[in-house]
């Protein structure tokens, strides 16, 4: 009776589950030709950095086709570097660091502030 229900199907080897309602990262082809005359072409996710060169199946190295226009074509934003400084006045005036500087001046010069602490 347990080989009748299972007859057309092999466990293990397929998913019973579907695709249906899958939303897959974006993507983009990479399209590398061998010297040797072979194409290899793969996905990598759309924010990768593609590889200048991937090694074919004939262990040369394949060249990336259109590398001049893949790097040309990138458009990502570049996100401005955030120094100490830029996020100190983020969360402080220029005012209110005077204020502060002077009283760890006045603490320091007092003495009850130590220089190497």
């Amino acid at each position: 009776m347990a080989d009748r229900s299972l007859r057309g199907m092999s466990i293990g080897s397929k998913s019973m589950e579907s695709d249906e309602g899958v939303d897959f990262a974006p993507r983009q082809q990479a399209i590398y030709d061998c010297p040797n005359g072979h194409t290899i072409v793969l996905p990598f996710s759309s924010e990768a950095e593609l590889p200048a060169a991937w090694e074919c199946r004939c262990s040369l190295e394949a060249e990336l086709r259109n590398a001049d226009d893949a790097a040309a074509a990138d458009h990502r934003p570049v996100k401005a570097v955030r120094t100490h400084w830029d996020m100190l006045l983020e969360r402080r005036s220029i005012e209110e660091l005077d204020v502060l500087l002077d009283e760890r001046l006045d603490l320091l010069r007092s003495g009850k502030l130590r220089r190497g602490a």
